[in-house]
């Protein structure tokens, strides 16, 4: 019989670390610090198999849970002395989510849970603290309303600030015991006239309603979208882990707080953190109070006039650090960690491997490789190639003007600028229509999160540097600042105003997460310098990577951008980009209008030394590395204008007839042009367009070898081959050229002709191609629209409902879809090496640069990716982590 719940306290635990799968990530944490003898809570955890049978059985829970919650309960009790339920001496428990990937803030928590109109008269009396006894069961009310009642927070919020207002009191800590139970009192008639029920009283009630509520979060909407944004399978499900209260509200000699064992921004080896006395736990983040310093250097060099943690509890801040190194040297990793102080007593509540900025992630691996607590192989699997783009994104000037209209705390580093939007779904509607927009709240939750994952950057007025705005922002790599409190936000009114200037939704502002401000108007920025922990990575995965990384380029710009991120060569160059600058339409124009080979040829002629340049360009930036360039593969007719107003202006700019030209745009016109008239298909119709581009390539060549000295190695490309006859026939195009410009210039240029397998049938008859091709590049863009029967431009209308229902696990255009084009690239490169053992095999469509797609090519055994320029250190990062997993699978 499967068992549901594991406990944990006391010094022990009947889970481990390592069963974060069956625990969830907080579950198993609290497990592994209880079993290290850190003083945890009791409590206990119910398995995520309880919520994929939750979820599976119509919300229905197994007949013997609750028996085991009823035992795990008794034993918590036990350890805290107290018993739930009970009247005179109750024990009060925590509820949380917790699935095995850190979801911060997005799934629900009820705290305080056990509390009712007796049970708070025990707490007061056991604590001798009536207004803290009031204080936590409002707090609970407020709660479990929202979270299980589904009572929206701002009935509470109202009642709260109006009660301040009518009394005059400007904090919740100026409330004394008698106004908490009127503020109780006044919470238990709204629910009543909301629910037409009383607030529930009875402690197991209580319990099972947030269990239930915690279960159901995970199919929260913002949950979805979390999962989705952070490709978190849905199939995971989500712990439940309910715990002993402790209180970090029971006066000056209690405390909550959050804290990193290295800053999660810069990655510095230093305690990192906030905490606030007399507070629970959601205090730190809401916003609501300005957090404190934990160390005393913190707070000097924030200018902080409250006192640290440090000095204003000492003894606690010393076991705190014990704690803090004891588990990152025990789980080898930055942690974020929670914790609480109850009258003087420690106990730690979460720890975690802490979230952090891709600038963040290097320096930590790379600082505790050389520290020996890491090896560089696991240093190099420390840091999440996708996170490495936020090393790509601008920063300001430093010589452009700065005009601060505010002030906040820098949550996450890296600049932005846009147009102010104060809502998400205005955010994400402007950001589809093409606009770069700054998201600007008092403060974000997560119902945020789909406006912040389109806005360029997040600017908050209430919040500190763990708020849910930071923690967010820096999850996403978002430029982030929050706490700017000089700046008043009115939503109804859409407008900011600071320093007496009133900002209008629409405007643009810059910010800068690095620093803290707000600038006015749209500011200057710059590329990012790379750090050096960052070329030191990067070399540790070079030596590890067993695959190849190229770049996806024609222009001498995005080449050079690729050479110095590291690129082996050129793995896919688009001949057609180059057509359409400046001269060399009107003569690609001429070429399509010509009426026969002669007038072809003649056009042809004008764009030869055109793309002779293009090409000598290109392999002297390579300098030596392998080029592949692709012969020219779109239909002709996208060269020719469309409109008649555009007809009429090209026509006049070519001297030539505007009626022909629409005869001509007619006459090529095809219901289905990317299974039409394309690729190889032109060169076999109109073989002096190969020709030219042939001979453009081996003079080119033979150019940039006499600059640079190198010898050029040219591989070309021949798009949408079927069979092999095709190939044959343009490859015989290509060898005269080569045999041409050999016999012209003296200079023997070596090259490779090979072939883009893009459709189904290239790779069913990969090993017959293999005779002619002498490598494969797969055009894994065309090859999934072919094998799925999609069109990639108008996918998006059903693609978004096919992976929210699990009919496709990931958008098969971002990743590789491993079961269908996956098994088609596996049956080319079979075939293909079995027809020629050293056929190169690489892949040079989008997928080259996502990691879960080169951890495939890793599999298959390809030669090399190609990718986007700046993709590459991404590539990089994830081949070295590919080749690892591969080693560490076949040795395991």
């Amino acid at each position: 019989m499967a068992k549901w719940v594991y406990s944990f306290g006391d010094g022990k635990a009947e889970g481990r670390g390592e069963m974060r799968n069956l625990l969830g990530g907080k579950g198993a944490n609290l497990a592994e610090m209880a079993n290290l003898g850190l003083p945890v809570p009791p409590g206990f955890t119910i398995t995520t198999e309880l919520c994929t049978s939750f979820y599976a059985n119509g919300k229905k829970y197994p007949a013997e849970l609750e028996g085991e919650v009823e035992a795990a309960l008794a034993q918590v009790g036990a350890i805290a002395n107290r018993v739930f339920g009970d009247e005179t001496n109750p024990l009060l428990v925590s509820v949380r989510s917790g699935a095995r990937a850190s979801m911060p803030g997005m799934m629900d928590t009820v705290l305080n849970l056990g509390l009712n109109d007796v049970t708070v008269e025990a707490v007061a009396a056991s604590s001798g603290d009536e207004r803290f006894a009031w204080d936590s069961y409002r707090r609970f009310i407020q709660m479990y309303s929202n979270v299980v009642l589904d009572i929206d927070h701002h009935n509470f919020e109202e009642i709260l600030d109006d009660y301040k207002d009518r009394k005059g009191l400007n904090l919740d800590t100026d409330l004394s015991a008698a106004d908490w139970k009127a503020i109780v009192s006044s919470y238990k008639a709204r629910v009543l006239e909301e629910m037409d029920k009383p607030f529930p009283q009875d402690p197991r009630e209580q319990l099972w309603g947030a269990i239930g509520a915690v279960f159901s979060s995970w199919m929260n909407q913002r949950a979805i979208t979390y999962r989705r944004l952070n490709n978190i399978p849905e199939s995971w499900g989500t712990a439940v882990n309910v715990q002993a209260m402790v209180f970090g509200n029971m006066g000056e000699t209690s405390a909550t707080g959050v804290a990193f064992t290295r800053n999660p921004s810069t990655g510095e080896r230093e305690l990192y953190g906030e905490f606030l006395i007399n507070a629970q736990g959601e205090d730190v983040v809401a916003g609501i109070r300005t957090p404190q310093n934990i160390t005393e250097a913190a707070r000097i060099a924030a200018q902080s006039d409250k006192p640290s943690m440090e000095t204003a509890l000492p003894a606690c801040y010393a076991e705190f650090v014990r704690a803090t190194q004891l588990l990152e040297k025990h789980y080898r990793d930055m942690q974020d960690m929670e914790f609480t102080v109850e009258r003087g007593k420690l106990w730690m509540l979460q720890t975690r491997n802490g979230k952090r900025t891709a600038k963040a992630a290097l320096r930590i691996a790379v600082e505790m490789a050389h520290e020996g607590l890491i090896t560089q192989e696991e240093a190099i699997s420390k840091v999440d190639p996708g996170s490495l783009d936020q090393l790509l994104h601008p920063t300001i000037d430093p010589s452009a003007e700065r005009k601060v209209i505010a002030s906040g705390l820098p949550a996450s580093p890296g600049a932005a600028r846009g147009e102010i939007v104060f809502s998400s779904d205005e955010a994400e509607s402007l950001k589809a229509a093409g606009h770069a927009v700054i998201l600007v709240r008092v403060e974000t939750s997560p119902e945020d999160i789909h406006g912040m994952h389109a806005a360029e950057g997040i600017l908050t007025t209430r919040g500190g540097m763990t708020s849910h705005a930071a923690v967010v922002a820096r999850g996403m790599g978002k430029p982030c600042v929050s706490g700017a409190g000089a700046i008043r936000v009115d939503y109804a009114a859409g407008t900011m105003t600071s320093m007496g200037r009133v900002f209008r939704k629409g405007e643009v502002i810059t910010i800068d997460g690095s620093t803290g401000q707000v600038l006015e108007g749209a500011v200057a920025m710059l590329d990012p310098e790379l750090s050096g922990e960052f070329s030191t990575l990067m070399g540790w995965a070079d030596k590890a990577r067993r695959m190849k990384v190229r770049t996806n380029a024609e222009t001498p710009a995005d080449a050079r951008v690729a050479r110095n991120f590291g690129a082996d060569g050129i793995g896919l160059c688009r001949t057609e980009h180059m057509f359409f600058e400046g001269d060399r339409i009107l003569a690609v124009r001429e070429m399509i209008l010509a009426d026969d080979e002669k007038g072809r040829r003649a056009a042809l002629a004008k764009l030869l030394p055109m793309q002779r340049k293009d090409f000598a360009e290109l392999f002297e930036i390579m300098s030596g590395l392998p080029v592949t360039i692709r012969l020219l593969d779109p239909p002709l007719h996208e060269f020719l204008p469309h409109t008649d107003e555009e007809i009429a202006d090209v026509a006049k700019a070519m001297g030539a007839s505007a009626e022909k030209l629409k005869s001509r745009a007619a006459d090529l016109h095809e219901f289905n042009p990317m299974l039409g008239f394309r690729g190889v298909r032109i060169a076999i119709a109109y073989p002096e367009i190969a020709e030219m581009q042939a001979r453009a390539i081996f003079e080119g060549a033979v150019e940039a070898g006499r600059k640079t000295g190198q010898p050029v190695t040219a591989e070309i490309m021949v798009p949408l081959v079927m069979t092999r006859a095709e190939l044959d026939l343009t490859k015989a195009r290509i060898d005269a050229m080569a045999q041409a410009v050999e016999a012209e210039s003296g200079v023997k240029v070596p090259y490779y002709v090979g072939t883009m397998i893009e459709l189904p049938r290239a790779a069913l008859v990969a090993g017959d191609i293999a005779k002619t091709a002498e490598f494969f590049s797969f055009g894994t863009n065309d090859l999934t629209q072919t094998a799925l029967g999609i069109s990639r431009d108008d996918a998006a209308s059903f693609l978004g409902p096919y992976t929210a229902k699990g009919i496709l696990p990931a958008d098969p255009f971002v990743t590789l879809d491993q079961e269908g084009v996956g098994e088609l690239v596996k049956i080319a490169a079979e075939r293909g090496r079995a027809t020629r053992p050293d056929i190169k095999l690489g892949i040079c469509g989008e997928h080259g640069g996502d990691p879960a797609s080169i951890h495939f090519c890793e599999g298959a055994g390809l030669d090399y990716v190609s990718c986007s320029p700046f993709r590459v250190p991404i590539a990089r990062l994830a081949a070295a982590q590919a080749a690892l997993g591969k080693q560490a699978a076949s040795t395991a």
